[in-house]
């Protein structure tokens, strides 16, 4: 189950990531890079994550012209990177071009924003599933409440991450479609994001297992 749980570095420098991965690991395997943290600090943070044996997700949401996608996938295999994410939206050809890149990292597709509402949600993202799965994407990224269909249409075969986990008790901030992480891994979800409810907890190691042991 650990390897069910990423973890998401979402702070603003190359120290309080670098501190929260040696808190973390090894009971968190797999931790998810963003655009916040990759901007502030470029790839030395992945560095530091792989030399330390863990995994990283990729999360920068690639959406872009078909070509450039492509290269951003090849500069990203380059890092080693486990997983990496590109808007689904973004249409057969941009998706395509993405998975076209041999031997590359998994590839998941991003779809209805889960800091955005429930309206006629689910049939949105079963048409980005469903387009992401044609193009050869390895999965989605998708709400809890939309697990169900995505496994009714797409099959187990299909990475779902899901973000906008909240133990109970925990803030929802701006998430609007949220779950537990029991909740969540028992609807199918293959991978959950956690980012806040163990950043900013006093004792990130202990939120970490209390999640852990929530989803054995």
């Amino acid at each position: 189950m650990r390897d069910k749980l990423i973890v998401a570095l979402d702070v603003d420098s190359f120290a309080k990531a670098r501190s929260l991965v040696n808190k973390l690991y090894p009971r968190v395997k797999i931790f998810k890079v963003g655009s916040q943290l990759f901007t502030a600090c470029g790839p030395k943070i992945i560095d530091i994550i792989r030399k330390k044996r863990a995994k990283v997700f990729l999360d920068l949401k690639f959406h872009d012209i078909p070509n450039t996608v492509k290269n951003a996938v090849i500069a990203a295999k380059k890092l080693n990177v486990f997983m990496l994410t590109v808007h689904a939206s973004g249409g057969e050809e941009m998706l395509s071009a993405a998975t076209s890149v041999v031997k590359r990292p998994h590839i998941v597709g991003v779809t209805v924003l889960t800091s955005q509402k429930s309206t006629v949600t689910e049939s949105k993202v079963l048409n980005l599933a469903k387009l992401a799965k044609k193009s050869g994407v390895d999965g989605i990224v998708c709400s809890y409440k939309e697990i169900a269909a995505v496994r009714k249409k797409i099959g187990k075969r299909f990475i779902i991450v899901v973000p906008g986990i909240r133990p109970k008790g925990s803030s929802r901030g701006d998430q609007k479609r949220v779950a537990t992480p029991k909740k969540a891994i028992e609807a199918g979800a293959d991978f959950i994001v956690v980012g806040r409810p163990i950043v900013k907890a006093r004792n990130s190691l202990k939120a970490a297992e209390e999640i852990l042991q929530e989803i054995k």
